[in-house]
């Protein structure tokens, strides 16, 4: 018998590959993954264990309290919205085609006609929604602007190249994302493929396969000769199925625009993915800075729809202007409520965001302190000046201030590292060493806020990055003393208790801070909240005179105290 997976042996016992690797884990073989395969021995004892399980009279559940609610699953099973990545030979394209032509959900008569970016794959009567999108740059375009669009990457490699520089920058584009990988190991038909090649390349890369003992799901195939295609839409399936994707056709709109352009006929022409909820026909909609009326709603073979609900892919015509790739779309009541709203929002973009000049690097690492963490595109001219410039940074050593390297690479600093530094939570640098950015990069660095810093001699870089890091943590400060006074006598006032003090060394500024000591002990640290010499309000008072202080929250202070009076200044790094 042919070895098995571990989600075939779900399917074959009904139930879900979570249910079954849970129950599994129960009965002491923990650590398994669905897409782990089994000899025949160790399948026949799953399914004895299982059925021995399932035989067992199950204990009857108390009912739930009001303590432990029973947690309700909202809407229903959606298919799960792929994007397909990698570098621009290894059969992106030929791979889509193939999925088209075996698995396509709907067959137009005399061929198949695709008038959209996107299309849905059936297997065994679940569906895949596949976007068509131009690369990482287009994928990562939507996460800049906050929009999720995708649930799954599908990762292509050739067989016979392995992981290239590409290859790297889409992986590190999808851990942005932050959503779970397929890499589909192409063009295993050609005579010099070396597939434990590319599995050694992502484990270089962090990537360890399943086949190895890690995470990462690989699927040989060929798409040119459409074979293994159907093991990779089951494997999609199975993450997605992981996910647990749902949504709700009657709940609030959810929708991405993956694509838009200006249609001389049609006018302005958005395809959107539908996530949740459900878009009609004549609803009124708001699109980032644009609004319209939906005339109408076209499926990926042409033909209008009336409506489409989740999983769904379809051009929208209506909008007044064309929305930029990643706007989410919002339902309104009516066509005034979605001007109006498209107008407010008009007016914030009309407001000058602040530009790469304007926003300074202690503003940045400012607004980075909280996370503690920077994060890195690093650039660099050759091979050995990247390896260089990132063993440099990484010897850095700042307590408590992570540093992560989001992409490193050989080249300009270009438009996708920049997308892709605005595409994260939190603040990111684009470092370049030895290289620049173009005008073109540079404009769209200023138009979403990312901060390009480039270097051409190694120390500058280091130093650069090191004072940065510094300047994230919480300022360190020291004591600098100022003067010293005894107290002599005290008075009570409405405010509280005044004591009389000689100033015996330096001199007693407002507002400085004190150490209270009673016999040489320390028993108090506060603030000065007032100074008098006599009846004056004053700022200071120099040694050998009189004053009164009055000292903030404290009252108890005692005749023979002392009064240590110091500032705060903060450490310079």
């Amino acid at each position: 018998m042919a070895r098995k997976r571990i989600y075939q042996i779900a399917k074959e016992l009904g139930i879900t590959s979570k249910e079954l690797i849970s129950k599994l884990a129960e009965m002491g073989m923990s650590g398994l993954k669905a897409a782990n395969t089994v000899d025949e021995e160790e399948y026949a004892l799953i399914l004895n264990l299982y059925q021995e399980e399932a035989a067992a009279p199950e204990e009857e559940a108390p009912p739930p309290s009001e303590e432990t609610p029973v947690p309700v699953k909202r809407g229903e099973p959606r298919p799960p919205v792929v994007s397909v990545l990698g570098h621009i030979d290894h059969g992106k394209t030929t791979l889509l085609d193939a999925i088209r032509h075996s698995h396509l959900a709907t067959k137009e008569t005399g061929g198949i006609t695709q008038v959209i970016g996107a299309y849905q794959a059936d297997l065994h009567g679940q569906k895949i929604t596949f976007i068509d999108t131009p690369g990482h740059k287009a994928f990562t375009g939507m996460r800049a602007r906050g929009a999720r669009a995708t649930d799954i990457a599908i990762l292509v490699i050739a067989a016979d190249d392995g992981v290239m520089a590409q290859t790297v920058e889409a992986i590190d584009h999808i851990r942005a994302a932050n959503i779970p990988m397929i890499v589909a190991i192409n063009k295993i038909d050609k005579p010099n493929t070396d597939v434990d090649k590319v599995l050694n390349d992502l484990a270089k890369q962090g990537l360890t396969p399943e086949a190895w003992g890690g995470d990462t799901i690989t699927v040989p195939l060929s798409a040119l000769n459409e074979e293994k295609i159907e093991d990779l839409l089951e494997m999609i399936l199975l993450v997605a199925e992981m996910q647990d994707l749902r949504a709700d056709p009657k709940g609030p709109l959810e929708a991405v625009i993956i694509e838009s352009h200006l249609n001389t006929g049609r006018g302005p022409v958005a395809t959107a993915v539908i996530r949740n909820g459900t878009l009609h026909e004549k609803d009124c909609i708001v699109a980032g800075s644009t609004y319209g009326r939906v005339k109408a709603l076209i499926d990926e073979n042409g033909n209008r729809v009336r409506e489409a609900g989740p999983g769904k892919v379809v051009e929208i015509l209506g909008l007044q202007e064309v929305p930029p790739v990643g706007t989410g779309i919002e339902i309104k009541k009516n066509h005034n409520e979605a001007k109006c709203c498209a107008q407010k929002r008009r007016a914030e973009e009309t407001t000058p965001r602040r530009t790469r000049a304007q926003m300074s690097v202690e503003d940045l690492f400012r607004e980075a302190r909280e996370e503690e963490k920077l994060q890195l595109v690093l650039k660099a001219v050759s091979t050995g000046a990247l390896e260089a410039a990132r063993r440099e940074i990484e010897l850095i050593a700042v307590e408590s201030v992570e540093l992560e390297f989001l992409h490193v690479g050989v080249g300009t600093v270009s438009e996708s590292d920049v997308l892709l530094a605005s595409s994260v939570s939190g603040d990111c640098l684009v470092v370049g060493f030895g290289v620049k950015a173009d005008a073109k990069t540079t404009k769209l660095a200023d138009r979403e806020g990312v901060i390009i810093l480039t270097y051409d001699v190694i120390y500058n870089l280091v130093d650069e990055i090191e004072r940065a890091l510094k300047r994230m943590l919480a300022p360190e400060y020291k004591e600098v003393q100022v003067g010293e006074a005894e107290v002599k006598e005290l008075f009570r006032i409405p405010s509280g208790i005044v004591a009389g003090c000689y100033v015996s060394e330096g001199r007693v500024i407002r507002g400085g801070k004190v150490h209270v000591l009673r016999e040489d002990n320390e028993i108090f640290t506060g603030e000065i909240a007032s100074l008098h010499r006599f009846e004056n309000d004053v700022r200071e008072v120099q040694s050998d005179r009189e004053c009164g202080i009055r000292i903030k929250d404290f009252d108890d202070v005692q005749v023979k105290d002392r009064l240590l009076i110091f500032t705060l200044e903060e450490v310079k790094h």
